[in-house]
């Protein structure tokens, strides 16, 4: 068959199921030994709408060539290869079978018979139970951040506004930065890291702890914008990690235990039930 015709072919079968009918029906485009390629087996996609025939000629030829060589190198290590190295090969095969086989109705059954439902208490009393295994290894903080043009008017109300925590400060400020902040992000209900912040603002410190320690709030600006970062709580590395901070984190490992339990009981149950009708026997 020439490859104009096999493209012509591919475009016909672009929407239609692949491997459909018996080998004896289906169209043979290169044999390689006893092994064959059938066009329907070449993916459609190397023959793209709008794509020049020449193009398509030449994806669809590497197509075939790759699988040739690969092919022929596969006839030619099973002509050759010992009894013991097939036979190794074979052992391999069957154990990635079973593996595979094992790994998909694990999955089957986790899906329609495992609880996945992890309630608030359960991880609030894991965490508390095991609090010295949550240690920060980077030091975080709740922060507002405010990126202002330059030359933005009356500066000066942000710089009255931004630390204060009375409501109607909080509000009056939301509403100036609404129409003048390039980036106003308040970080009051969840934990971000400290480096994190400092990418955003120009301000450079190797000795983070000294300075959240002695800052809570601060004000920079470079050529063409202002920066003002509160920041409202802390926590430095080392330290034991907030709840809030690894609430996500809690609950994988959580479902994680629960999983391992759920697959050990299958395991022991399959083995207890095999011994029980005797398909499986020990000599």
């Amino acid at each position: 068959m020439s490859i104009r015709i096999i493209i012509l072919s591919l475009l016909t079968l672009v929407s239609a199921c692949k491997n459909a009918g018996t080998d004896a029906e289906r169209t043979v485009v290169a044999r390689a030994g006893d092994r064959m390629l059938y066009l329907d087996q070449i993916p459609s996609n190397l023959v793209i709408s709008g794509l020049n025939e020449t193009d398509s000629i030449s994806a669809i030829q590497s197509y075939i060539r790759r699988w040739a060589r690969k092919e022929l190198l596969a006839l030619r290590a099973e002509q050759n290869l010992t009894a013991e190295y097939k036979a190794e090969v074979n052992r391999q095969l069957d154990e990635m079978r079973n593996n595979l086989l094992i790994y998909q109705y694990q999955q089957q059954m986790i899906i329609q018979k495992m609880d996945t439902v992890v309630s608030e208490s359960e991880m609030q009393d894991y965490y508390v139970g095991n609090l010295n295994t949550f240690t920060l290894t980077s030091n975080i903080v709740k922060a507002l951040l405010i990126k202002m043009p330059a030359e933005t008017p009356d500066l000066d109300k942000v710089r009255r506004l931004y630390k204060s925590s009375q409501t109607e400060d909080i509000h009056e400020l939301e509403d100036y930065c609404l129409q003048f902040a390039i980036r106003y992000d308040d970080f009051d209900d969840e934990w971000i890291t400290f480096t994190q912040l400092l990418m955003e603002v120009p301000l450079e410190s190797d000795r983070q702890e000294e300075w959240l320690t002695r800052n809570s709030s601060a004000e920079m600006k470079d050529d063409h914008y202002v920066y003002f970062i509160v920041v409202r709580e802390y926590r430095l590395r080392n330290s034991t990690a907030p709840f809030e901070y690894i609430r996500g984190q809690v609950k994988t490992i959580i479902l994680n235990n629960r999983r391992n339990d759920f697959l050990q009981k299958l395991e022991d149950g399959i083995y207890s039930e095999a011994v029980r009708s005797s398909t499986l026997q020990i000599y």
